[in-house]
């Protein structure tokens, strides 16, 4: 008898042993993952802090430059000008340089949960490198915002210089702009709309098998990226229309944008602000036409 009461003694011994271990183990990665957790947020919020802040400056910059009045009673932002002595390069250097400090302020609240689910579904491979791996996937992101700021600069320096030259096109401005808003309203409605912004507020997949290298977190940051512009186009084409460096109007996207991709019910949300949108694009259309 002493024998099996030795052995049950031993083995509950080894049983709380090992509840002890296991315990210890989970606090201590429940630990981390809480280090994790405020180190990502805390990062981003001063990565946005800081483009913000940036922005700002910039915009600054440029309202200190005036703007050029134009027939038909608006005003060309110098974004699309070269400063005294620039070249056309350095020029281009400069807006691609402000186009991205604004972009990363714009995107980044409605990026940084995508980010924390793909770095949810990382970790749950044991990947220990999630800080690389997220910062691939923001580079990946905002690599392809950089290509669209590349494609609209040649875009709105040939517009400008058009503008400049044909007095009778540049009086039809106030109405293009009303047009274009109007249509950024409108797709707010379609189902082109709804598929992109159902990528943007659904991405990654989670799951045990979501690969953790280097390759797939940059292709991950290309495709949200993708779907991101893609949903983003009306809001985008929006900022171009009003003014690049107009705070208001980016601090009024960049609302738009965050609400419908980060609050329950996004489509619905989604099509709350084209109502908003056409509106706007409406009555921009009449006073354009001495009609309000």
């Amino acid at each position: 008898m002493e024998a099996p009461r030795r052995v049950r003694q031993a083995l509950n011994e080894v049983m709380v042993c090992h509840r002890a271990v296991v315990e210890r183990e989970a606090a201590r990665q429940m630990v981390a993952e809480r280090a994790s957790q405020r180190a990502f947020f805390g990062v981003s919020a001063l990565l946005f802090a800081a483009s913000a802040a940036v922005t700002i400056v910039g915009r600054a910059s440029m309202t200190a430059m005036g703007a050029m009045p134009m027939p038909g009673g608006w005003a060309m932002s110098m974004t699309w000008m070269r400063m005294p002595g620039q070249t056309w390069s350095n020029a281009a250097a400069s807006f691609l340089g402000m186009w991205f400090v604004m972009m990363v302020a714009m995107m980044l609240p409605s990026l940084v949960p995508m980010l924390w689910r793909y770095r949810q579904a990382v970790g749950r491979t044991g990947e220990t490198r999630l800080g690389r791996l997220t910062a691939l996937v923001g580079a990946g992101y905002f690599c392809v915002w950089t290509v669209f700021g590349m494609a609209a600069f040649p875009m709105g320096v040939a517009l400008a210089a058009v503008e400049m030259q044909m007095p009778a096109l540049a009086r039809t401005v106030p109405i293009a702009v009303g047009g274009v808003v109007l249509i950024a309203g409108a797709l707010q409605f379609t189902a082109w709309k709804a598929h992109h912004l159902a990528c943007c507020r659904k991405e990654p997949v989670c799951g045990p098998t979501f690969p953790a290298d280097a390759g797939t977190a940059w292709r991950h940051g290309l495709h949200l990226g993708l779907h991101c512009s893609y949903c983003c186009a009306g809001l985008t084409a929006i900022l171009f229309v009003i003014g690049v460096m107009d705070l208001y109007a980016m601090v009024v996207v960049t609302a738009a944008i965050t609400v419908e991709r980060l609050a329950p019910a996004g489509e619905r949300i989604a099509r709350a602000i084209g109502f908003v949108v056409v509106g706007a694009g409406l009555f921009l259309i009449a006073r354009a036409a001495g009609l309000a």
